[in-house]
């Protein structure tokens, strides 16, 4: 994994020494009104990004790449995370501290990592899983090109009913 720098930003491939200052980072309950919970403790979130550092699942079918965006002020305000499957497709997350919403951070930082993987691990095709509800991702992944899941997509995907499931099928168009 590389260090990525888009205008300002940075992003860091995450390692468990990150976990102190991202405690406060996602910490916030903002992120939580959709899904999951807060970390549990410093520790728990030392200890897990820890085990992500290997940058694979156990059986080594799939690779997990994670970055921590950090500003020029040198504040992490999230992450960007992504789970590249054996059929070449990646499965992107992110989460930023609610103070850094509607800035452009977000939208920035995704775009990087989908270049990131297309250009440096053979990443054609995308996917992201969220809750109907959460209409900010929603946007950020319109405006990014995905595009809803077909049928079968959103089965393939794993999605349930209370979610909605997006593809970006031709990482080119992102790039250009």
């Amino acid at each position: 994994m590389r260090i990525i720098r888009i205008g300002d930003l940075c992003l860091e491939p995450q390692i468990a020494a990150h976990a102190v200052e991202m405690f406060a980072v996602l910490s916030d309950p903002a992120i939580y009104q959709y899904e999951n919970q807060p970390p549990a403790s410093v520790a728990w979130l030392t200890e897990r990004f820890g085990r992500l550092e290997s940058r694979q699942s156990k059986d080594g079918s799939e690779q997990w790449l994670n970055w921590v965006i950090r500003l020029p002020n040198a504040e992490l305000i999230g992450y960007v995370q992504a789970t590249i499957h054996p059929d070449g497709r990646a499965a992107i997350a992110y989460i930023l501290h609610s103070a850094h919403w509607g800035r452009s951070f977000a939208r920035s930082a995704v775009q990087a990592m989908i270049a990131e993987l297309a250009s440096h691990h053979r990443v054609r095709r995308f996917s992201a899983v969220l809750k109907r509800d959460n209409f900010r991702s929603s946007g950020l992944l319109q405006r990014l090109g995905f595009k809803p899941a077909t049928p079968s997509q959103f089965f393939e995907l794993g999605a349930d009913a209370d979610e909605l499931a997006y593809v970006l099928e031709r990482a080119e168009d992102l790039l250009e």
